[in-house]
C-alpha cells in the first residue's frame, strides 16, 4: 500500500459516536452536581446558629451561677467558660479561647465581644444578652475587645479574600500538571506561585484595602501557605492517578471546603459536623489562620498552621512519590526491539 493510501486509510481520529447512555449520563450526573452543590452551600446558610459556641462568663458566684444556668436553657447553643474576674475574660477574648464574654457586675452586664472573630457573632451575642437583660430591667454595656478594621466592619472583604486563594492554588496545580511538570520543578513551580501570590494578596488587603492589619510579613506567609496547600494538594493526587485528580481535588475544596469554612461566620455557627469538618480543610484552616494572624498576634494560630503544613506537606511529596514511581515505570518497560538486518 502507498504512503498516501495508508494516510487515507487511517485518516483524521474519528469522534466518538454519541449513545443514550451519554445522553443518560448527561441528564443524571448534572443535575445530581447541582444538588450536591446547593446541598453543600446552602444547607450550612439556612442552619445557621450557635453549637458549643465558647462563651465567657465572669462575676460573683451566685450572680455567674444564674446567668449560666439561663444560658444552658438554649441546649447545645453555648460552651460555657468561667472566669473569675473581668480581666480574665478580657484575656480569653484576646487569646481566642471564647467569642465573647459576660461579666455580672453591681452597676450591670458588661458584654464583651471580638468582631475581628466573627462580626456575625458579635452582633449574636449582643442581641441575646440584651433581649435577657431587658427581662430584668438590667443594663447592658458592650466593649468590643478586638474590634474588626473600619474599612471592613463586617468581615465581607476578609470573607471574600479566601475564594481567590482557593482558586489560584486550583490554577497552579492545574497548570503544573498540564505542563507536565514534574519533581523538583513542580515542587519549585507551586512554591514559587504561591509565595508570589501570597506577596499580591497581602499587598492588596492590607496595603490597599486595609481590611487586615496584622505584621505584613506574617500575612503573606498565611496567604501563600493557604494557597501552596491547595495547589500541592490539587498537583500531588493528579501525580498519582492522572489528570481526574485536578477535577477532584478541585471539586473537594470548592464544594465543601468552601461553604464548610465558617469564613463568614464561624466554624460553631454551621451544622454539625460540617463547622469541625471544614477546620480540616485549607479555606477553613486558611480563614481561622489569617483572622489570628491579622487581628490576634497569632492567638490560637497552631491548629489551622499545622492542617495547612500537612496539605503542602502531603502535596509536596504526593508530587515527588508520582515522578519516582512515572521514571520506575519508565525504566522497567519493555526492552526495545532488535532491529534485523535484511538478509541477502
Amino acid at each position: 500500500m502507498s504512503t498516501a493510501s495508508a494516510a487515507t486509510a487511517r485518516g483524521p481520529a474519528a469522534r466518538p459516536t454519541a449513545t443514550p447512555r451519554h445522553l443518560i449520563a448527561v441528564l443524571v450526573v448534572v443535575p445530581v452536581l447541582a444538588a450536591l452543590a446547593l446541598w453543600a452551600f446552602a444547607w450550612p446558610a439556612a442552619r445557621t446558629a450557635p453549637h458549643d459556641l465558647p462563651l465567657g462568663v465572669a462575676g460573683p458566684a451566685a450572680a455567674a451561677d444564674r446567668l449560666e444556668e439561663q444560658l444552658d436553657r438554649q441546649a447545645g447553643a453555648f460552651e460555657i467558660h468561667r472566669y473569675a474576674d473581668e480581666a480574665a475574660a478580657r484575656a480569653a477574648v484576646e487569646d481566642r479561647t471564647v467569642y465573647g464574654a459576660v461579666v455580672v457586675a453591681p452597676e450591670g452586664i458588661r458584654l464583651l465581644t471580638a468582631s475581628a472573630a466573627s462580626p456575625l457573632v458579635a452582633q449574636l451575642l449582643q442581641q441575646q444578652v440584651t433581649q435577657r437583660a431587658a427581662a430584668d430591667g438590667t443594663p447592658v454595656t458592650t466593649v468590643d475587645v478586638v474590634a474588626a478594621p473600619a474599612d471592613d466592619p463586617r468581615g465581607a472583604a476578609l470573607t471574600a479574600s479566601m475564594l481567590p486563594l482557593a482558586l489560584a492554588g486550583i490554577a497552579a496545580g492545574a497548570v503544573v500538571t498540564l505542563l507536565g511538570l514534574r519533581g523538583t520543578r513542580a515542587v519549585a513551580a507551586l512554591t514559587g506561585s504561591a509565595a508570589l501570590v501570597g506577596l499580591a494578596a497581602t499587598a492588596v488587603a492590607h496595603s490597599w484595602l486595609g481590611v487586615v492589619t496584622g505584621n505584613w510579613w506574617a500575612e503573606a506567609g498565611v496567604f501563600a501557605l493557604a494557597a501552596l496547600a491547595v495547589g500541592a494538594a490539587v498537583a500531588g493526587l493528579a501525580a498519582l492517578v492522572g489528570t481526574a485528580g485536578v477535577g477532584i481535588t478541585a471539586a473537594v475544596v470548592m464544594l465543601f471546603g468552601n461553604p464548610f469554612s465558617g469564613m463568614s461566620s464561624a466554624p460553631e455557627m454551621l451544622p454539625e459536623p460540617v463547622g469541625a469538618l471544614g477546620q480540616w480543610m485549607p479555606p477553613g484552616a486558611g480563614a481561622s489562620l489569617l483572622r489570628s494572624t491579622a487581628f490576634f498576634d497569632g492567638a490560637a494560630a497552631t491548629g489551622p498552621a499545622l492542617t495547612l503544613a500537612a496539605w503542602a506537606a502531603l502535596g509536596l511529596g504526593a508530587v515527588a512519590l508520582g515522578a519516582r514511581l512515572k521514571q520506575q515505570h519508565v525504566r522497567s518497560g519493555p526492552a526495545p526491539a532488535r532491529e534485523l538486518s535484511p538478509v541477502g
